[in-house]
């Protein structure tokens, strides 16, 4: 699982368990959703970094992917004439390494590109916000001062709250925290005293609450886990309740909500030109797509609409606390069978008893096993990863396999030992002769041979490989490498299987039918010649 699928997956969990809790308290306020939310979107941002500080809660679940290890029965000698095979150690090596730098250099990318699409809409909205407001001028009308003022000491507020005359018709927002601002629009000079006391008490509300505060960190958030659909959906519902817990701030204040509802529509109605990157970096009151549900919200008087307890916070922080530790320090690892086994055959097919084969993790820590007298081995309590398994016998090759424990058949090797190769060196010593004296008469150029002229062989006879029936029965598959001599005369005068991790009925199979193959002779400067020749049998199976 890669990094980015296993924190999609952890921080899901804990934005699920939050939007789960507003539905379930959807009779309650919409400021206590609205704390549920935050908390659930601060929580799942922190999953990333409690799971680095968290000591691991490893959790061992079973292996489902693919089938459980193959059973083979020990490969004997096939029916009929056995073909002698000569085959090498050669290594089949498994780039584990350079395969996971792709995979990870590709998921930062893919990330790196999300991240920032998402935060050039959050900065370009942040932008535009300064833009304006360095450009707007401040309210120094009496009435709207002194209403500011007298609906920030009954919401308790000590900041100084700062009223900007913008040329927008369509800006009316809040942002900031130390120096909060009111963004107004450009009729805003048109106002009754009544929709100032409205607006005000709205806009206000989001400065005690620090919606500002709480939204702009929720969207920088999401710029991180931009690739987690549940964090847009959290997102979004927190827009639309923080809006709704500011409209029951206004109701508490006594305004009726008939008035109230009817100078939001008419905001609405005057403000219907909001641009997108607005609503990432400020906290719009009239948004036209949830109109319809605040209007519908403010005018049931059986809606509940205090605010939220110390209680109910601290309640639903444990709550959520409790999902995100677990989630966070969560550890799943799959149970790999009981241990790494397998048999080893020479290049006939036989079982090899005796056999010491070594095997070598990651970090490089290594332990022996020896084949019984069935030629089984086995090393018990292998866990997934890469790998190194050698083995070494007198008049035998050296064997080194690398490989990498993924699903459940990889538990189960089949090892050839090919035989090995003699060498002798001879060397033979005398004294150096005197040169030749020099000829009394001039010699006459000697002559020399010019060649490379080479006519191919042709196959006048195709014999087929056969497809073993043991292999058949456990559904196994191979290709097996090959290279052949054709000698002077046109016929496969020596085969040897190039691979030592070939099952050895793949291997006779091939070379029954390889050494069978006739050619017309190799003609090189018109003589017949031997060619070495290189051949990959495939052993496949269709569904």
């Amino acid at each position: 699982m890669s990094t980015l699928v296993d924190v999609a997956v952890r921080t899901s969990v804990v934005l699920l368990a939050g939007l789960v809790m507003t539905s379930f308290l959807a009779g309650r306020s919409a400021a206590l959703r609205h704390w549920v939310l935050a908390v659930a979107i601060f929580a799942a941002a922190a999953v990333a970094p409690l799971r680095l500080a968290l000591p691991g809660w490893q959790v061992t679940v079973p292996v489902w992917e693919g089938a459980g290890p193959a059973t083979l029965p020990p490969a004997g000698p096939s029916a009929g004439r056995i073909a002698p095979v000569a085959a090498a150690g050669a290594l089949s090596h498994v780039d584990v390494s350079r395969e996971r730098a792709l995979d990870r250099r590709f998921v930062v990318l893919v990330w790196a590109a999300g991240f920032a699409a998402t935060a050039a809409i959050l900065m370009t909205g942040v932008f535009r916000l300064v833009r304006v407001a360095s450009r707007a001028g401040r309210v120094h009308d009496d009435r709207w001062v002194s209403i500011a003022r007298a609906v920030a000491k009954v919401y308790g507020l000590r900041r100084e709250v700062v009223l900007l005359q913008t040329e927008a018709p369509y800006l009316l927002a809040t942002w900031g925290v130390l120096r909060p601002r009111v963004l107004l629009p450009s009729h805003a000079r048109e106002w009754t005293d009544d929709r100032i006391h409205a607006v005000l008490c709205h806009e206000l509300a989001h400065i005690g609450r620090s919606d500002w505060l709480v939204q702009i960190t929720a969207q920088a958030l999401l710029t991180i886990l931009w690739f987690n659909p549940l964090m847009w959906m959290a997102c979004a519902r927190l827009r639309r309740e923080s809006e709704q817990a500011c409209d029951d701030a206004v109701l508490a204040r006594g305004v009726p909500a008939r008035d109230y509802a009817g100078h939001l529509l008419d905001l609405a109605r005057k403000c219907r030109r909001p641009e997108f990157p607005w609503t990432a970096a400020a906290t719009p009151m009239a948004h036209p797509s949830t109109l319809e549900r605040r209007i519908a919200a403010m005018l049931n008087p059986r809606l509940d609409r205090t605010a939220v307890s110390r209680r109910a916070v601290a309640l639903t922080a444990v709550v959520l606390l409790a999902v995100t530790l677990p989630t966070a320090a969560f550890r799943a690892a799959q149970a790999p069978p009981a241990a790494l086994a397998g048999t080893v055959y020479d290049a006939t097919g036989a079982v090899m008893p005796g056999v010491v084969l070594t095997l070598e993790d990651a970090q490089q820590i290594k332990s022996e096993a020896t084949t019984n007298s069935a030629g089984r081995f086995e090393f018990p309590g292998v866990p997934a990863g890469p790998y190194v398994l050698a083995a070494s016998l007198p008049g035998f090759r050296s064997l080194r396999q690398e490989f990498e424990l993924r699903t459940s058949r990889d538990w189960d090797r089949a090892v050839t030992l090919q035989v090995g190769d003699l060498q002798e060196t001879i060397t033979v010593s005398e004294r150096r002769m005197a040169p030749p004296p020099a000829p009394s008469q001039p010699r006459g150029p000697l002559p020399v041979r010019i060649g490379g002229n080479i006519r191919a062989p042709r196959k006048e006879l195709d014999v087929h490989p056969v497809y073993p029936v043991s292999m058949r029965q456990a559904g196994r598959e191979g290709v097996v490498p090959i290279d052949a001599i054709i000698g002077r005369d046109g016929t496969v005068t020596s085969v040897r299987v190039l691979s030592a991790q070939v099952h050895p009925d793949f291997a006779i199979a091939a070379v029954d039918a390889v050494r069978q193959w006739r050619f017309s002779p190799t003609l090189l400067n018109g003589a017949p010649v031997e060619v070495v020749m290189t051949v990959s049998v495939r052993f496949s199976l269709s569904d």
